[in-house]
């Protein structure tokens, strides 16, 4: 579903990604970690074209995302973003958050956005909050929104950059416990972490990575059983020691 080969990218002299080559196949869901600065962020928004890559191929479903000519609109309505700040607009209702690109990129009417919006809504737990501006929701509330207005374009996958980091500890299971569902849908997800606890529930890969490059990519359970390097061993056991 998502190919990755021989990325790198700079920021100036600074060089970011460092020959990062990963693939996620249909309906697996895999898990980014690394320490801060390690670039799990940058790899995830290269993917649907968010930053440019200096080399290297990035292709999803079979359809190219670097190079010449791509439309990379088209591309992103098809792959759902959850960020770590919600981008919700603020001057808009819930429902009409989640309507606007169903209407302004798919082209569907109103009643047919609405309808779409509030069985999602429904699915999030906050189909009595249709009517609300993001400001009267808690954070989680709000990052449960930006979820559900990413499923509303029916995305073919979902990527998501450190969901939970910007809220409040209380916050963070219901959101967790929405993309659990997902992953237990069958959605192809990629996801940027630090919760190791969802990634040993639901990841059937994990990909490390430290200082621009991925260290390791294995399957979960050899990951948080038997990692293979020295610098994944020492982050996990400062993670996972409390």
């Amino acid at each position: 579903m998502i190919q990755m080969k021989n990325l790198s990218k700079w920021y100036g002299d600074f060089q970011v990604l460092k020959d990062c080559t990963t693939q996620l196949s249909r309906g697996e869901v895999m898990v980014v970690c690394g320490p801060s600065g390690s670039g799990k962020s940058t790899l995830i928004k290269c993917v649907n074209g968010l930053e440019p890559v200096q080399e290297g191929q990035i292709s999803i479903d079979g359809q190219p995302v670097t190079g010449r000519g791509v439309d990379l609109p088209k591309l992103r309505a098809r792959v759902g973003m959850v960020f770590q700040h919600f981008e919700l607009f603020p001057h808009l209702t819930i429902v009409e958050n989640l309507n606007l690109a169903q209407i302004k990129v798919l082209k569907r009417d109103v009643t047919t956005a609405t309808s779409k919006s509030t069985a999602l809504l429904e699915r999030v737990g906050l189909k009595a909050h249709a009517h609300k501006y993001p400001i009267q929701l808690s954070g989680g509330q709000q990052q449960r929104v930006a979820i559900a207005r990413a499923l509303a374009m029916d995305p073919i996958a979902m990527l998501f950059d450190e969901p939970t980091s910007a809220l409040d500890p209380e916050m963070v299971n219901e959101v967790l416990d929405v993309m659990v569902q997902l992953a237990g849908e069958g959605m192809t997800m990629m996801c940027v972490t630090h919760e190791m606890g969802f990634a040993r529930k639901v990841a059937d890969r994990i990909v490390f990575m430290d200082g621009g490059e991925i260290i390791e990519d294995v399957k979960s359970e050899e990951f948080f059983s038997a990692p293979r390097s020295d610098r994944a061993r020492s982050f996990l056991s400062k993670i996972l020691q409390h």
